[in-house]
């Protein structure tokens, strides 16, 4: 059986690095004013052409991703971008979701492969086998759909590449169907400038007698009483109003149907325990969301979820030691999205829009090793102190790590060091080898194995 691939984001050349090194077989990187992450674009035209070279140089891929919904102005400049790249080097894949500018790619450049985006909405196998015969070699697929689901579209359509998204944030609509931050601060995330307003802070309000005469016009309830996934809808009863805590005496009302809304701060998905049944229901990509994350998120999540796979494909049962790493790096609170059902109200996070604390803290990243004096050179993101045990992660191992003495460049011994733009010298009897990080345990409870992920299935 051909191995199932892991895809991570790569917001720079340095992320791309760190997720090759701890484990992935691909990335996924946009490029400027074409992909949905704009503003944390990390990549320019020449230095797209090096993060090719660099993956193909070690048997890897890269796939190049392009899923604005162009208006006018961006279609013949996009078209002309590809072939100026295509000039200086060949993406293993382009992703996709506007279906005129598809059809361009087709007539233009025949050879180029093509992924469909998630923002092209695929939820369905009559959807899935119209962009087959369009020319699309993989779908990924919608967050909202279930494994059960995805296995019917893979017996529809056994001759196209699935991929689905396992791990990051979730988008409270079906991604990039949304407004909400351009209604709230004129961007538009269809234009790859998306705020998170739905992740802002807001304060909900209940319908009363007393409350203004223009709040009491009731929205009908809807006839329909199942939802899209087949299961009972239950209607939401009275009308409830939000209040944007930067934007006092401002309401918006919220409204829902059998097919759901959310105007709230939506829960991050960890689908590392279902990897199995989606390897069996066809996907061939799992794919982790988060070009805007840090290099120790594109490390640690790499890791936990390359060894999730070698020990599924090895016949291993799920290691919950795993979880240690994912509970590494901050989250909003994790669930399995929807690949068992509805996740009803286990979906959102009402406490804050804040995200959950980490089991474990940012270190530092280790730059350089010097042998002579037996030094490693870090690079510190948060306090280090002399007397710390902090955790020496690298690709293959974990290990203790007990902080003796710090030093700084100047070589003046200290006794602590704050994170930011500076480095210093900590004492190391071995070279931890390139891409090594620190991280210090800060939930001196946490047990990966007592870890269970929030969910409320709706059935």
């Amino acid at each position: 059986m051909k191995s199932v691939e892991l895809l991570m984001p790569a917001g720079n050349f340095e992320k791309m690095q760190y997720a090759f090194a701890w484990g992935a077989d691909a990335v996924y990187l946009g490029i400027p004013k074409y992909s949905l992450r704009a503003r944390e674009n990390g990549f320019i035209r020449e230095s797209v052409a090096e993060a090719i070279d660099y993956a193909h140089q070690r048997g890897k891929k890269v796939y190049v991703t392009a899923n604005i919904i162009p208006h006018n102005r961006k279609v013949t400049p996009f078209i002309d971008y590809v072939g100026e790249l295509l000039q200086e080097c060949r993406p293993d894949a382009w992703i996709m979701s506007d279906p005129g500018v598809i059809m361009l790619m087709r007539e233009r450049y025949p050879d180029e492969v093509i992924h469909l985006s998630v923002q092209a909405n695929t939820v369905n196998w009559a959807s899935a086998r119209f962009w087959q015969q369009a020319g699309v070699q993989r779908i990924i697929l919608s967050r909202e759909l279930s494994i059960r689901e995805i296995a019917e579209i893979h017996e529809h359509c056994p001759g196209l590449e699935l991929e689905a998204f396992v791990h990051g944030s979730i988008c409270i609509a079906y991604s990039g169907r949304c407004l909400i931050s351009n209604y709230m601060s004129s961007r538009d995330p269809n234009q790859g400038t998306c705020t998170n307003s739905c992740r802002w802070e807001y304060k909900m309000y209940r319908k009363e007698p007393n409350q203004p005469v223009e709040w009491k016009n009731f929205v009908p309830e809807t006839e329909i009483r199942m939802t899209q996934h087949g299961e009972d809808y239950v209607p939401l009863r009275g009308d409830f109003y939000l209040e944007e805590t930067e934007r006092p005496g401002e309401f918006l009302q919220i409204d829902e149907d059998e097919n759901g809304t959310y105007l709230m701060n939506a829960r991050d998905l960890c689908g590392i325990e279902y990897l199995h049944e989606l390897r069996d229901a066809g996907v061939v990509s799992f794919k982790v969301e988060g070009r805007s994350k840090s290099l120790y998120y594109a490390a640690l999540i790499s890791r936990a979820y390359r060894r999730a796979i070698d020990d599924m494909e090895a016949g291993k049962p799920f290691d919950r030691e795993l979880l240690r790493d994912i509970f590494a790096t901050a989250n909003r609170g994790l669930i399995s999205g929807f690949l068992k059902g509805n996740p009803g109200r286990s979906a959102q996070k009402f406490d804050s829009a804040r995200p959950e604390h980490p089991a474990y803290q940012f270190a530092g990243i280790i730059r350089a090793y010097d042998p002579v004096r037996k030094l490693i050179k870090v690079e510190p993101r948060n306090p280090i102190r002399t007397g710390m045990t902090l955790e020496l992660v690298t690709p293959e191992a974990t290990t203790p790590f007990v902080v003796r003495k710090i030093f700084k460049e100047s070589g003046e011994e200290i006794t602590a060091i704050h994170g930011g733009l500076h480095y210093c010298w900590l004492p190391a009897e071995h070279d931890p080898g390139e891409f090594a990080l620190l991280r210090e345990l800060i939930d001196q409870n946490f047990d990966p194995q007592k870890i269970t992920l929030e969910t409320d299935i709706q059935t």
